[in-house]
């Protein structure tokens, strides 16, 4: 396998476009959870063997088995959480497999993901130190769909029981004598496809019940996940919400007590430009298809407001999160690789589609409560690609880390004084200009991104409310879209240092160039 480069022409730049806005500094909104910058890991081709997990023999230096190089790179974009094991492998996956000792474990046969054997040598006890070495908060899926209840009260106690109970036993069996912390417990994964086919209202029968026995051991206060919708199907939010015992405008007849059975609902939505059948390169792609991929990625501003209107009319008080616990692009694999184990390159396109994301995400901060890219290693779009011993750190690696100031920062409205530009997307007007603005006691941090691929953009914002400090600006782009790192050239997308953003009589104005993403950090003068 080798990862190649390529990269897709653009049009020439055009006149600058003025853009202008309102922040408030003064006044805070939401607070941005670290946990919208999660990610996931599942048994998906190389995202945990040969990604993650290397075992202990290997020449690549690890702990334990778990690439130290990976660890690295992960905990440089303070990583929040980590979601496994799946996924579709989730729903096939009997966690009692994957403890004891590796020599004794059984096998089993992926069948969603390259209908592969798997040897079950990376399990609760794998995940767990991996977790720890990364500094994420453990986010555990349950087997709901070919699982059972009891298999899952089981695997929680196992994880987080500290007395003399059957699977507190067995885990000090296994070697690990205290118990863990596991903060987030998935109940199934996409049960109106691959974990079981069910409609909304049989999945939320089932979800109560999984959660009634989702168990809070030793005072592991675990937030548990009904799962969700795909994309823009607000009837299963709708129906979920009712069936787990809302009623419109009433909230939850049992209150806000630990008597409900989540605290939470999820959705999936990826970004694919075509049709299933024929998505599309990850690096040789037209000006049209990267349009394509834009609009695609703009409705998640959209899909976010879909389901929160609806959970806002039984739920009020907000007291149930909305988690997107996958998200990213799609496209065709890379040629020559598994069909099965969708790995694809990562380009200057991906890195617009993560900055519109988090733009949206934070301006949802009141709902969003979680999520997680898809996948972390090697699978879609990821933050890091392995062949081997080597390791490269793909564009939506370095958006996440230019944007980790903003976890658990307060967010800040960008008040535009009139339409953002647009493009023409087969008829559909699309914004080619997304921002979004957080706030510390201290600092304010403002990322930009422009998706036009020949104007750049003069954007200026009014910071009222308070006096702040000259501006640090640092951009990512390249010379082409599809542009993108390999191992012989790992830097050709990276960020730098940027020049292009001033402060003026408290306005500031930041030159975005065509097919960019920006960060500007302020401090806040006392």
């Amino acid at each position: 396998m080798t990862l190649t480069a390529s990269s897709p022409s653009v049009t020439e730049n055009d006149a600058a476009v003025q853009v202008r806005g309102v922040v408030d500094v003064d006044v805070r909104g939401p607070r941005i959870s670290r946990h919208v910058y999660g990610h996931f890991a599942e048994h998906l081709g190389r995202c945990i063997y040969g990604g993650f997990y290397v075992g202990a023999d290997s020449p690549i230096p690890n702990e334990g088995g778990i690439r130290l190089d990976v660890v690295a790179a992960l905990r440089a974009l303070d990583i929040p959480n980590l979601r496994w094991p799946g996924g579709c492998f989730a729903d096939e996956y009997h966690w009692t497999d994957g403890v004891g000792p590796v020599e004794t474990r059984p096998t089993m046969v992926n069948s969603h993901w390259g209908d592969v054997v798997e040897d079950n040598s990376f399990g609760t006890h794998e995940f767990m130190a991996l977790c720890e070495l990364l500094g994420a908060a453990p986010y555990i899926s349950a087997n709901v769909g070919s699982g059972t209840v009891r298999e899952a009260s089981e695997w929680i106690e196992y994880l987080t029981r500290a007395d003399d109970s059957p699977m507190a036993r067995l885990r000090r069996e296994n070697g690990q004598d205290e118990p863990w912390s596991v903060p987030f417990w998935g109940l199934g994964n996409e049960p109106w496809g691959c974990g079981g086919r069910f409609s909304p209202d049989a999945y939320g029968q089932l979800a109560k019940t999984f959660g009634t026995y989702t168990r809070r051991h030793n005072g592991n206060e675990v937030y548990r996940i009904a799962a969700g919708a795909s994309s823009d199907d607000y009837v299963w939010t709708d129906v979920l919400m009712r069936t787990l015992g809302f009623a419109l405008g009433a909230g939850h007849p049992e209150g806000n007590d630990a008597q409900k059975p989540f605290e939470a609902i999820s959705f999936h939505h990826y970004t694919v430009p075509g049709p299933w059948a024929a998505k599309g390169s990850a690096t040789e792609f037209s000006l049209d298809e990267y349009h394509r991929t834009l609009r695609e990625a703009t409705r998640i501003e959209s899909i976010l407001a879909g389901h929160a209107a609806i959970m806002d009319a039984y739920d009020p008080g907000r007291t149930v999160g909305l988690v997107l616990d996958e998200w990213g692009t799609w496209f065709d694999v890379e040629p020559g690789t598994d069909p099965g184990f969708l790995f694809q390159q990562n380009t200057m396109r991906d890195a617009v589609v993560a900055g519109v994301h988090f733009d949206a995400f934070h301006r949802h901060a009141d709902r969003l409560a979680m999520a997680n890219i898809a996948q972390t290693v090697n699978v879609l779009q990821a933050m890091i690609l392995t062949d081997g011993d080597a390791l490269v750190l793909t564009p939506t690696y370095h958006v996440f880390e230019m944007n980790k100031g903003h976890q658990d920062a307060d967010s800040l409205a960008i008040a535009f004084g009139a339409a953002l530009p647009t493009v023409d997307v087969d008829g559909t007007e699309v914004a080619t200009v997304s921002a979004s603005a957080s706030r510390r006691d201290d600092a304010i941090l403002i990322s930009a991104t422009n998706a036009d691929t020949a104007r750049s953009v003069e954007l200026e914002l009014d910071l009222r409310g308070a006096v702040v400090g000259p501006p640090t600006a640092r951009i990512l782009t390249a010379d082409a879209l599809g542009a993108h790192n390999t191992p012989a050239e790992p830097a050709t997308v990276a960020p730098r240092p940027f020049d292009g953003a001033a402060l003026i009589d408290g306005r500031l104005r930041v030159t975005l160039p065509p097919y960019s993403f920006v960060t500007v950090g302020m401090p806040v003068l006392p």
